[in-house]
């Protein structure tokens, strides 16, 4: 994953500042789990790696392959399209980050077959972990998304009240018990009183709405606005750029868990949270960030995706 940090800044609706920065693997961040929740009849755990994914097993994703690993997972890289076959012997199948092809990214890297094929596994039983960022990501994630009643935005998220104040950064939300957005599910609770999820911090992602029944773990402010590009672009004669267009997110979550048919999903509208990483100006981002608890949420989500947590 490449992440863009992005600082807003807006005069009235003014100009909207961009500023991107380039990241590597935290290899100091601590992976360990003291109890592991399986000691035998480990859950295989699928992590796609078959529809053009920035985030692998083996990159960008490697802190969470290897904490869930550490937690008695075993996590299996997926290099084929979706089919009844691919997915037998599946417990939870993890897509990050999927999107199209160079020059048409935001396409779905799915097929309908795919999509049919995954909807028909999850109501047989299967649990999916659904994550990407705002376009193209969750563009290209779209059609999947709606096959689970899950509609997804191009934009990114900010909210100028409920953000990390020591960042100053309105994209890197925040979750708490103190602010009130985080909505009580298994998720939150965990198994007990030390698994409880208190403060999540997200980075630069997209909003996500769920389907009626679905749980917004992680819900948005009614402050929080998604910013997408404007709808036209600036004019040959020098005129300005234009504004780019705030919608409100009210009623929108960064993650939203539900249960279908038989089977369990999570969709997270932001990457980063579940990996750990340091930006070139040297700071942490991820589950590797002291003070929030996004190392638990991680384990917290697959342990009620495989039935752990009821």
């Amino acid at each position: 994953m490449v992440k863009l940090f992005i600082l807003c800044l807006f005069v009235g609706l003014g100009a909207q500042i961009v500023i991107a920065t380039t990241q590597r693997t935290d290899a100091n961040f601590n992976a360990s789990v003291a109890r592991p929740a399986y000691s035998k009849n480990s859950p295989r755990v699928l992590l796609d790696e078959a529809h053009n994914n920035t985030d692998t097993s083996t990159g960008t994703y490697a802190p969470f392959s290897d904490l869930i690993s550490n937690d008695g997972y075993r996590v299996v890289p997926n290099v084929k399209k979706f089919s009844k076959a691919s997915l037998t012997g599946c417990a939870v199948l993890v897509i990050v980050n999927a999107d199209g092809p160079p020059g048409d990214r935001e396409s779905s890297p799915f097929t309908d077959l795919e999509c049919d094929v995954l909807r028909d596994w999850v109501y047989a039983g299967g649990s999916l972990l659904l994550i990407c960022d705002q376009a193209p990501f969750s563009a290209a994630a779209a059609a999947l998304a709606k096959r689970f009643g899950i509609d997804l935005t191009k934009g990114f998220t900010i909210d100028s009240i409920h953000h990390n104040k020591d960042s100053g950064d309105e994209t890197e939300l925040v979750f708490s018990k103190e602010n009130g957005l985080l909505e009580d599910h298994p998720i939150i609770r965990g198994r007990n009183a030390t698994e409880q999820i208190n403060r999540v911090v997200t980075f630069t992602g997209t909003s996500v709405k769920g389907p009626a029944g679905s749980v917004s773990f992680l819900k948005l402010a009614d402050t929080a606005k998604d910013i997408f590009p404007a709808d036209r672009k600036p004019s040959e004669s020098g005129e300005a750029a234009p504004d780019p267009r705030q919608v409100p997110a009210v009623g929108r979550a960064q993650g939203v868990a539900l249960s279908i048919g038989k089977g369990r999903v999570v969709v997270l509208g932001e990457a980063a949270m579940l990996t750990a990483q340091v930006a070139s100006r040297g700071f942490p981002f991820g589950m590797n960030v002291s003070g929030f608890d996004n190392r638990q949420l991680a384990l917290n989500i697959m342990h009620w995706l495989s039935g752990l947590l009821r």
